[in-house]
């Protein structure tokens, strides 16, 4: 295989730095799924704010999931464009496919089904849950459209290729950005759908993200080939091997967020619109380890495919190095930031003065996460 990114001979902070820096961008259009529907959201008041907030540990569980399928297929693939197997890489990109939508059918099909026990039991009371089920019945069918390209641009990345994915995260975020205030407000032709149609004006987003990744991955790069039954139980076993405790550590995090949240349903709904809002906020401040994670795993897999394990380390113990220096200089550029960030997100004085405690103070771990 040429090694036309760099990842087995390029200098390694080089390399790192031109994978990483167009998945910021990349990222940053997918983060602001979030943040752009929290903004427009809170413009409906701060029930509307609150109910969306009780949702992001649900959606964040399942793409954490999904991340972490990610990851197992990113490792898998580039471990054999390492070993030169492009053939063996495009039926792992297939197997990898088919297992993301087996398992996230199954968990949505479970969730669809408890949307009210499961968000009474996170602490919303009565006044939220039909906000939340508005969103959620939409969320539900069509989150499979977003976990089929997350894992295809995993794919795409173990090549070294994260251009393309970024490109595709771009389009989606676009899309959605232009579609959230026409569906929800209702402008123009456009149904006034409040709540529902930020999760529309996703699932179209997503929509479109899943053509373009198909098409990149089966007519561009040729990453893409028929599933084999011969290879698949060797391919999922495979993937999950490293898929399933990158799922669970990912999964850690909603988890925990589940657990504020129901603490913080006995404060009412202003506590709860703050958290809401400081994760979405959290989430872009962390952007650049995401996008460093992103062009790590496949360098680091493709040199332990290739034979080259101290390439590899060395890689890994550069990004800590980085993280640790990045991150504390993000939290000092929050200390002035936090106050305005939190007047932008909602315009109650209350939620205001929550999230601006919490801007103020959390970032300051940030360094340690990232490594």
């Amino acid at each position: 295989m040429s090694d036309k990114h760099g990842l087995l001979a390029g200098p390694i902070d080089e390399t790192l730095t031109r994978m990483t820096i167009p998945m910021v961008f990349g990222l940053l259009a997918i983060l602001m799924f979030n943040l752009v529907d929290t903004f427009f959201i809170s413009l409906l008041g701060t029930h509307a704010l609150a109910a969306i907030s009780f949702t992001f540990p649900i959606t964040f569980a399942v793409t954490s999931i999904t991340m972490g399928l990610g990851a197992g297929l990113s490792t898998s693939v580039a471990r054999l464009l390492g070993q030169n197997k492009s053939h063996a890489a495009a039926s792992m990109t297939a197997h990898g496919l088919l297992l993301a939508v087996l398992l996230i059918v199954i968990m949505v099909s479970l969730g669809y089904f408890t949307i009210d026990p499961l968000f009474k039991l996170l602490g919303a009371d009565e006044t939220l849950l039909p906000l939340i089920r508005e969103y959620m019945v939409i969320w539900y069918p069509t989150i499979p459209l977003l976990v089929i390209p997350m894992v295809g641009n995993a794919s795409l990345r173990a090549s070294g290729d994260t251009k393309t994915p970024a490109k595709i995260m771009v389009v989606a975020g676009v899309i959605n950005g232009i579609l959230d205030p026409l569906l929800i407000f209702g402008y123009g032709p456009f149904p006034e759908l409040g709540i529902q149609g930020a999760a529309i004006a996703s699932a179209i987003s997503w929509a479109a993200a899943l053509a373009c990744s198909l098409y990149m991955l089966t007519i561009k790069e040729k990453l893409l080939s028929w599933p084999s039954l011969l290879s698949l139980p060797d391919d999922w076993r495979a993937i999950l091997s490293i898929g399933t405790p990158a799922a669970l550590s990912n999964v850690l995090t909603p988890i925990s967020s589940a657990v504020l949240m129901w603490l913080l349903a006995s404060q009412g709904a202003v506590s709860v619109a703050a958290y809401g809002a400081a994760q979405r906020v959290e989430s872009l401040m962390l952007i650049v380890m995401m996008a460093l994670t992103s062009a790590l795993t496949p360098m680091m897999a493709q040199n332990f495919g290739a034979g080259n394990p101290e390439r590899a380390f060395q890689t890994l113990f550069r990004a800590i190095r980085f993280s640790l220096m990045f991150q504390f200089l993000m939290f000092i550029a929050m200390v002035p930031l936090s106050h305005p960030i939190a007047v932008m997100f909602s315009q109650e004085a209350g939620v205001q003065e929550k999230l601006w405690h919490y801007l103020l103070i959390v970032p300051l771990c940030y360094g340690l996460q990232g490594a």
